[in-house]
């Protein structure tokens, strides 16, 4: 049987360890049986509980504190992470001590797009029988403007494009928007970006190589249809359900289990007469 994992990433403060808690209730409120584990070495806080830990392995100011090495902060969380690439048998060994077959995976910053460790790490829980899906969180505040959101957008299909697995892109934190906002939510949600462009820069004076490119990026997308996004709303309970069952769809959860048996199975011995099939007739 088939494992089933979630990789959580995104911008910083887009919300990933927030979805993660607010999945992790929902799961138990249901009845539903998940297990988180944390890929960020510089974490301090939980709200949920963590089956599996990178702090155990490798902490960020085992990296900053060592003499030899010298590393920063971005340095640092580099460093940690091509040492879990180097262990990735400690992963295995944490993730085979639970039964469960569903597991999240609150990831770090955008390491994703820097460094091919989270490529590494996909080929990994692939072959060990795991069907993996990216989760990747955007902030609404990238609806302030459209620039904003089409580089947002890009950073989604970059993202796409280096993991080449089951990808859903959400938009977090629709909560937090005006009553007014959210009535224009849909627009962005499989966005026209040459339309929005076009009216976020009609009346604005820029040079026409910014048109330009402006433009190109946005027809890009536009183009391919490659990038659309699932509004969550932290505040109903439906929203996160429905990401949850988009999420499931796009990974084929619970394809491979067994079906409930819908009635007792049929007696042989009873209608021997007519082949075990009663025709309701006299």
């Amino acid at each position: 049987m088939p494992r089933y994992a979630q990789l959580v990433i995104g911008p910083a403060g887009s919300g990933k360890s927030t979805y993660c808690s607010k999945l992790a209730d929902h799961c138990e409120t249901i009845k539903r049986s998940v297990q988180v584990v944390n890929l960020d070495p510089a974490a301090e806080h939980f709200d949920y509980p963590v089956m599996a830990d990178v702090r155990d392995l490798i902490q960020i100011d085992d990296a900053m504190e060592d003499t030899n090495l010298h590393f920063g902060p971005n340095g640092g969380l580099i460093f940690c992470m091509e040492y879990l690439a180097n262990n990735f048998d400690w992963l295995r060994e944490q993730l085979d001590e639970q039964e469960d077959d569903y597991i999240i995976f609150d990831c770090q910053i955008e390491l994703y797009t820097h460094i091919p460790v989270m490529k590494q790490l996909v080929e990994k829980l692939q072959s060990w029988d795991f069907r993996v899906c990216a989760v990747f969180m955007l902030d609404a505040q990238f609806l302030v403007d459209a620039a904003k959101f089409v580089s947002g957008s890009l950073t989604a299909l970059s993202t796409m494009v280096n993991l080449e697995i089951p990808h859903v892109n959400v938009l977090t934190k629709i909560d937090l928007l005006s009553t007014s906002a959210k009535k224009h939510i849909d627009r962005y949600l499989d966005p026209e970006l040459s339309t929005l462009l076009l009216e976020e820069f009609q009346d604005k004076e820029f040079g026409p190589k910014f048109h330009s490119l402006n433009k190109a990026m946005a027809q890009l997308l536009d183009d391919f249809s490659l990038v659309h996004f699932v509004a969550l709303d932290y505040t109903e309970e439906d929203s996160i359900n429905d990401l949850l069952i988009h999420i499931d769809m796009t990974i084929q959860y619970g394809e491979d289990l067994e079906p409930k048996e819908m009635r007792d199975p049929i007696d042989p011995d009873e209608n021997a007469d007519t082949g075990g099939f009663d025709s309701g007739f006299e």
